[in-house]
Parts: C-alpha cells; structure tokens; sequence
C-alpha cells in the first residue's frame, strides 16, 4: 500500500499544476497555451495514477482507494495553495480535512469482501 500511496502523491502532484498552476504562472497567455500545457502536465500524472490504481486493487477496495486518492489530493492541494498561490488554509479547509479523516475511518472500518 505504500507504493500506492507514493504513487498517488506524484500523481497528484502532476495533477494539481496542470489544473491549477495555469492560474498563476499562464493566466496573461492565450487559452490554447494553458490548455496545451495542462494536457501535456496531465500526461505525467496518468503514468503515476494508473499504476498506482493497478496496484492499489490489489489490496483495497475501490472505495477504499478512491478516499485515499482524495486524502491525498487535499493534502497536495493544501501545499500547493500555500507555496505556490500563497493562498492561506482557512479554517473551513480544516474542518474539510477533518471530515476527510472520517470518511477514512468509515471506509477503512468497513470489511473488504475476500
């Protein structure tokens, strides 16, 4: 699992500039370029996300996987928006996460069929 989940981690990491990172540093640019360059970006993030999906199955359920994944992305984006936007967390992001860590518990809780 925890080849998955740094897998996920550059996944996400590929995926959050190419949608967002166009905001900052292409936002003066024709739109073909931000979109031309996001797709190229997204290329990246799909070599890290599909293998990390193939091996994931393989010991969680798909529920399981997909909360991981969105644990994951907040936790980029929560980096991402600081460093890069220098956009604050506001506490509302935190009682976002917050309900991240129970939907976590509710679907790590749950018994994977064998």
């Amino acid at each position: 699992m925890v080849k998955t989940a740094i897998l996920l981690l550059v996944s996400n990491v590929f995926m959050t500039f190419a949608w967002y990172g166009h905001l900052k540093d292409l936002k003066a640019a024709p739109l073909w370029m931000a979109i031309l360059l996001s797709w190229s970006i997204a290329f990246f993030e799909y070599c890290f996300q599909v293998p990390a999906n193939r091996i994931g199955i393989q010991y969680l359920s798909l529920p399981q996987l997909k909360v991981l994944q969105e644990i994951i992305t907040m936790l980029v984006f929560a980096g991402f928006s600081m460093a890069h936007m220098k956009v604050p967390i506001t506490r509302n992001y935190w009682f976002a996460g917050l309900l991240l860590v129970g939907a976590a518990y509710l679907i790590f809780s749950e018994r994977t069929p064998s």
